[in-house]
């Protein structure tokens, strides 16, 4: 994660920037100057997992999508997306970016003084930590941070134990609604890992994130199929999974269990809750052998 502002020291609620006039005229709501402000569902995450309530000022407009993992005080705070006239408005202490979402946006806080920060985007729990380390340092809520990656290492080697005592390693798939996959190289691969199964994609060497191909899922057998995003994510023409007769045949041939979308919009901190599904479903499916 990266940060840039104007003067170099550490974030204070004297970097803010006036609201314009035209803000209030235009039925914006303009909160007290300072706190927190998240733009994005990933950033929001974080944000939630490290900032105390009273710091958040606003958290993104995917609050209150089903896939947000927030709780219900944190809906009623404000709302924040990438738009520097928004943004301004908050004049918050800190903006966070979602990895490569600040753009122009960013470059204007630049120009207005006001502070932001960016997420590091990657596939692995090392991404986990390594946001958590640059939020926590930038927000002053280091102990906090090393707190979040210590119970982190605590729930992987749980899982690390759980699957080292099981007399078997399963073949697990995981297929969102639109009939997309993922192989070696993503945080679905990592999740699958750490819950102690083989992911069918990355053994078919596989590399990164797949489109829809039904062809490929005539040939694929799975004990564990792994579904997202088919009541949680958003409605569209492209949700080919729910009805091709390619992916109903892995569907049905396999044990499903649906993994919250929420829990892996990205490598955030709910990824763990992720593997740890992942664990049970794997338990249970043994237990069924």
């Amino acid at each position: 994660m990266a940060i840039t502002r104007k003067v170099a020291g550490f974030i204070s609620a004297c970097v803010c920037a006036t609201a314009s006039p035209a803000l209030a005229e235009n039925g914006i709501t303009v909160p007290p100057s300072g706190g927190i402000v998240s733009t994005g569902l990933c950033a929001d995450g974080y944000v939630l997992a490290l900032i105390e309530p009273e710091r958040i000022a606003a958290l993104s407009w995917q609050v209150d999508q089903p896939l947000s993992q927030a709780p219900d005080w944190a809906r009623e705070r404000p709302v924040a997306w990438v738009d520097a006239e928004r943004l301004y408005a908050l004049s918050p202490d800190l903006t966070v970016f979602d990895a490569g979402s600040g753009g122009r946006t960013a470059r204007l806080l630049d120009r207005a003084g006001l502070a932001h920060a960016q997420l590091i985007w990657g596939d692995d729990f090392d991404t986990v930590r390594a946001n958590f380390r640059a939020l926590g340092a930038m927000t002053q809520t280091g102990d906090a941070a090393d707190a979040a990656i210590a119970q982190l290492d605590r729930r992987l080697a749980a899982l690390a134990r759980r699957a080292e005592a099981r007399g078997t390693v399963p073949r697990v798939l995981y297929l969102s609604a639109s009939g997309a996959s993922a192989g070696s190289g993503t945080y679905i691969d990592a999740a699958i890992t750490a819950a102690g199964g083989r992911n069918v994609m990355a053994d078919a060497g596989i590399q990164g994130w797949t489109r829809s191909d039904p062809e490929l899922f005539l040939t694929i057998e799975a004990d564990i199929v792994l579904t997202s995003f088919f009541t949680d994510g958003f409605l569209s023409t492209s949700n080919h999974a729910r009805h091709h007769a390619a992916y109903r045949r892995v569907l049905d041939g396999a044990v499903r269990a649906d993994i919250p979308a929420g829990h892996w919009p990205c490598a955030g901190p709910h990824l763990i809750d992720a593997a740890e599904r992942i664990s049970g479903v794997i338990d249970d499916w043994e237990a069924g052998q």
